[in-house]
């Protein structure tokens, strides 16, 4: 279980607190989806669990156990909005391969079916493929590093209907066997979501249903 005690953050660019006295208990197998409007914190939220940026005040647990930023970031995978901007490889098979020092093929191609890639040429630039495979790499980029907890940020942004439906299947399948933390700005799109719903206004966390784990 990954517990969020009193998360206060407020970024060094920034004079304003963005997460005041945030708390969160989330478990592998049931997802959570918070929404909220633009610029509400929800990429900083995400920031902060994963290790990327520091609180001011507050604790992270995983399993009961308080965490460092450096066990964040090994034990969480995070897909950012834009992955294409975070791409390093030349190429498909070349992404995937960063940071492993032996990728088998086997290991390649089951990942990549897993996301809906089974049959990517692996020799194309990963930024000459459409928004929703761009999302479906940077998923199995992650997926091969075996997080915990994976983070997505607006996974469904700037894709056409058809994409989102595809994707959003997608996240409930990857959901089962990991904790799974999804925020967007469209909640609507989440109708079906099945798992906890909150909502970050003012730098808070709300819970909508169905209620939380306590």
């Amino acid at each position: 279980m990954l517990e969020l005690n009193n998360i206060r953050f407020r970024p060094a660019t920034s004079e304003r607190v963005v997460l005041n006295d945030i708390n969160l208990k989330a478990s592998p197998g049931e997802p959570v989806l918070i929404s909220g409007n633009s610029g509400s914190g929800k990429t900083s939220l995400l920031e902060v669990i994963s290790g990327l940026a520091g609180a001011q005040k507050g604790s992270i647990h995983w399993n009961q156990e308080a965490l460092t930023r450096r066990q964040r970031r090994w034990l969480c995978g995070v897909v950012f909005q834009f992955p294409e901007r975070h791409f390093l490889g030349l190429n498909v098979s070349q992404e995937l391969k960063l940071g492993h020092k032996r990728l088998g093929s086997e290991e390649r191609s089951n990942v990549l079916r897993r996301v809906g890639l089974g049959d990517v040429d692996l020799r194309q630039a990963p930024e000459r493929l459409s928004g929703g495979q761009q999302r479906r790499l940077a998923l199995a980029v992650q997926l091969l590093r075996r997080p915990q907890v994976l983070l997505l940020d607006e996974p469904t942004a700037g894709l056409d209907w058809s994409v989102r439906s595809e994707v959003l299947e997608l996240l409930q399948d990857l959901g089962q066997d990991r904790l799974l933390i999804v925020v967007t700005h469209e909640p609507d799109l989440f109708e079906e979501w099945s798992g906890n719903h909150w909502t970050l206004r003012e730098g808070r966390l709300h819970a909508l249903s169905p209620l939380p784990l306590r």
